[in-house]
């Protein structure tokens, strides 16, 4: 797997406001990464706070890159919900840009 960040890269995560996605989305930002929002389908219009830094979050990637400008999505979801989000991030951003990283059984 290749990977393409540089300092032009806006994240999105799917699956922030969960428990892997809350704890990996705070190592990204500790790291560096511009992570500018989170996708959870129906939590939408929210805003979650990752240790002080606000971050918005969208019902779909589509909202979220026309929010945002994202051009990189990393999926945080559990197994029953990977399919969907993965779909959901290739219909949004540019298929070299979605990465799927993590996905667990509930």
């Amino acid at each position: 797997m290749s990977i393409f960040l540089n300092k032009e890269s806006r994240v999105i995560v799917h699956g922030m406001t969960g428990s892997e996605g809350t704890k990996h989305t705070k190592r990204m930002l500790k790291s560096g990464t511009n992570v500018v929002g989170g996708v959870t389908p129906g939590k939408g219009g929210q805003s979650v706070d990752m240790d002080g830094k606000l971050l918005p979050v969208y019902n779909s990637a589509s909202e979220a890159v026309a929010a945002t400008g994202a051009n990189v999505s990393v999926i945080f979801v559990p197994a029953k919900f990977t399919k969907a989000a993965v779909i959901d991030a290739v219909d949004a951003t540019d298929r070299k840009s979605t990465r799927l990283n993590s996905s667990h059984a509930n």
